[in-house]
Order: C-alpha cells, then structure tokens, then sequence
C-alpha cells in the first residue's frame, strides 16, 4: 500500500513486492555521467523498497530516442510488472532537443497504452547541464529515485482496481 510521504512522495509500506514482480531498468548512456545517477538512484530505491537483483533487470541503450523501442520490446515479453525509463536531453542550440523529446515522451506512453505495463518517465530534460545535475543528484530531487515511487504507486493502484 502506498501512503503520501511529507516531502510530498510516495513511500511504500514494508510488505514490499510481490515475489513475482519483476521491473526492468532502461537507461540511456547518452550523457551517461547524469542517466548513471538516475540509474542508481532507481536501482537502491527497488532495493529499499524490498526489490532483489534477480527481481531488476538494467538495460542500456544508446540514447533517449532508443528507449520507447526497448521499453516496447520488454513490455510484449510479459515479465515485467513494470519499467523505468531513464534517460538526459539536455537543450542545445537546434531543435532536435524537441524532436528528441517529443519522441520519447510519446513512445514511453505508447508502449504502456499498447501493452499494459506501466512505464514509469524518469527522463529528465532541461535547458542544461546545471540542472540536469540537479535532477540526479544524491538528494531528494533524483527523478531515477521519483520515477520508481511513480511506477509502485500505478502498480499498488493496478492491484486495487
């Protein structure tokens, strides 16, 4: 069950998973030195939250705009409760941030429309690598440690509905 932390998150109750879950991590390397945090942070959280290693599949891929396929690839194989998609797209001077964006934000909600499992968006876009930094740090603001109270939250909520 979950109940609404103080800092305005989720926190889990110590039940924990269910010893079938299994949730698969997707992270870009494309500005690994940020995805690597937001990777770390999802992965320790899991395990906080009474996650195994053989219950957290990590997969890399070469970039944000890579994620919805692999996401969609791991979705149709039915093993997953849930995925985290984690990736950094940080604004440069053309609009291809846009495009870039744009697509793996509409792909990460295809694929949970398509196929059922909750993709939790842990993707972090900004206008730079200061606040890139920011969103994936060791702190309370790390969107790798969000996006995993995101996705047992759907799927406490998929439980009970």
């Amino acid at each position: 069950m979950v109940q609404r932390a103080a800092t305005n998150k989720f926190s889990v109750k110590k039940t924990g998973p269910k010893k079938t879950n299994k949730i698969a991590i997707v992270t870009s390397l494309f500005n690994d030195h940020i995805t690597k945090k937001l990777e770390e942070g999802a992965y320790q959280t899991l395990k906080k939250n009474g996650y195994k290693d053989d219950q957290i599949l990590k997969v890399d891929v070469a970039g944000a705009f890579e994620i919805p396929f692999i996401c969609q690839i791991l979705a149709s194989q039915k093993k997953f409760a849930g995925i985290i998609a984690l990736g950094c797209v940080i604004k440069g001077e053309t609009p291809h941030f846009d495009y870039v964006c744009q697509a793996v934000t509409q792909g990460c909600l295809r694929v949970q429309l398509d196929t059922k499992c909750p993709v939790s968006f842990g993707v972090v876009t900004t206008n730079n690598e200061k606040q890139a930094k920011a969103r994936s740090g060791n702190n309370k603001y790390n969107k790798g440690v969000e996006a995993v109270y995101a996705l047992l939250h759907t799927l406490n909520t998929m439980d009970r509905i």
